[in-house]
């Protein structure tokens, strides 16, 4: 492989780990931390460590966008997806901050908001791909089980602005979310503005979901799980939380479609399918952790 990445190896070899295999690892790393730090950025906001971008609406909006996108656009280019992805996602998050305002943003009511709006977007993208064409129904639905198969170095180039531009926008606002998680009033109390720090934290939650759903469909509960497990390792300061998150999210999400890859040849499970089956146990866990507490 060393030499092949050297390009002193055979052609055969050469194209298969430069076009085939790198591109697929790099998707991977760059899908699993957009939606790790995502969730880390959600879960601060809202306060909440069940918090994801899957319960909020916001993958849902952005697949709903795509799925839409693909069902009544023909011969787009790639580079326009996650700009779709986003703008679902967008749109999805403001409804849901609209709808939850009252004298402000209670995360309470942003969570219960996000669950009706996440089911509404299930529905109408079931909608579109029963009402559309035939031949499209079986491409949208791979995308949609979250499948990094295929991605190619143009689906790369597209990401990974997106990753680079706002995880480290998101670690200039890490001490809002320190202080916010002293509550409220305290927040308020130090002058925290708290409003607009949480629209524009948010929006780069938003942003960070909607291009890894553009690009690998709806990978579920990175969000939730990776977030979680760097507040374990790193305690509640999210400048080390959300690097960390990163870090974790895009090793489960390498991990994910290595067991995907090589469990179960010749066939090629997509990601998601692994990250939901670890996922929907982790969170059940959790959910009755905290019942308990």
């Amino acid at each position: 492989m060393l030499a092949s990445l050297a390009g002193r190896n055979a052609e055969a070899s050469n194209l298969i780990i430069m076009q085939f295999r790198l591109p697929r690892i790099t998707a991977a790393i760059l899908i699993g931390a957009a939606l790790a730090a995502a969730g880390a950025l959600l879960q601060g906001v809202i306060r909440n460590p069940l918090a994801s971008p899957d319960l909020l609406g916001v993958t849902g909006g952005a697949s709903a966008a795509v799925v839409a996108f693909m069902t009544f656009v023909t011969g787009y280019s790639i580079h326009w997806v996650p700009f779709i992805a986003i703008g679902g996602a967008l749109v999805t998050a403001t409804i849901n901050y609209v709808l939850a305002w009252k004298k402000g943003v209670s995360p309470f009511r942003l969570v219960l908001i996000g669950i009706g709006i996440s089911t509404a977007m299930g529905a109408l993208t079931t909608f579109l791909l029963i009402s559309g064409p035939a031949y499209l129904a079986a491409q949208v639905l791979n995308w949609m089980t979250g499948s990094i198969y295929g991605t190619n170095w143009a689906y790369i180039e597209v990401l990974w602005p997106w990753v680079a531009i706002f995880i480290p926008l998101s670690l200039l606002m890490a001490k809002e979310l320190n202080v916010q998680s002293l509550g409220e009033d305290v927040a308020r109390g130090l002058g925290n503005r708290l409003q607009l720090s949480r629209m524009i934290l948010l929006f780069y939650s938003v942003a960070l979901a909607g291009a890894a759903v553009g690009v690998a469909g709806t990978i579920s509960f990175i969000g939730l799980m990776a977030p979680h497990i760097a507040r374990r390792l790193v305690g509640n300061c999210y400048k080390l939380i959300i690097p960390v998150s990163a870090f974790i999210g895009a090793i489960i999400l390498l991990l994910a479609d290595l067991a995907g890859r090589m469990l179960f040849q010749p066939l090629d499970i997509p990601a998601g399918v692994f990250t939901a089956g670890i996922g929907a146990p982790f969170f059940m866990y959790l959910l009755f952790k905290r019942k308990r507490t």
